[in-house]
């Protein structure tokens, strides 16, 4: 048995969970989300709880079992409460700005700046020249924004100059050797 696909989600108060067949709609204060359940997992939900079961315990149901009830639980605490990834710029030069909530301008050492413009459901933060925070109610999105980001600049090995993530550890690697 699947532990992650079993375990049941509680729904928070302020979210409204409903379900079409394969359909699942998450409502919440921050927005609403929509999925179709991967395979032939089934949802339902009591009394604030969604329980979503599988037909048989073959390889492929155990998967799409575990995966399903992850997306489900994400989509609720996305709309209850939203998701963020915070990127750092480091270099000499290297800055961001924020053009509203949904337009980033990026300095990376290319002789032009960086435009970005966000996708639907994302906003960016600019608290500091070298900080960005992306939010969204999307994890997927909001991860595969950052990610794109990301590749404008990635950390280079030498001095670690570029775009990473908050906390992210950059392997560094020893120079030439002087005589």
């Amino acid at each position: 048995m699947s532990r992650i696909g079993s375990a049941p989600i509680t729904i928070p108060s302020g979210v409204d969970v409903s379900i079409a067949g394969t359909d699942v709609t998450v409502t919440g204060t921050k927005g609403e989300l929509s999925i179709t359940l991967p395979g032939e997992i089934t949802a339902s939900v009591d009394e604030g709880v969604v329980t979503l079961v599988r037909p048989n315990d073959t390889g492929d149901h155990k998967a799409m079992h575990g995966l399903a009830r992850t997306l489900v639980d994400n989509m609720i605490i996305g709309v209850s409460e939203g998701f963020s990834k915070k990127l750092e710029i480091v270099g000499v030069g290297y800055r961001a700005a924020a053009k509203g909530t949904n337009a980033l301008e990026m300095q990376l050492g290319f002789s032009h700046p960086v435009h970005i413009q966000a996708p639907d459901g994302i906003e960016f933060e600019v608290p500091v020249q070298t900080e960005i925070i992306i939010k969204g109610i999307d994890k997927q999105l909001v991860g595969q924004v950052a990610a794109d980001i990301r590749k404008w600049r990635k950390p280079e090995p030498y001095k670690g100059k570029g775009i990473k993530y908050e906390g992210e550890r950059i392997i560094r690697k020893a120079g030439k050797a002087a005589k």
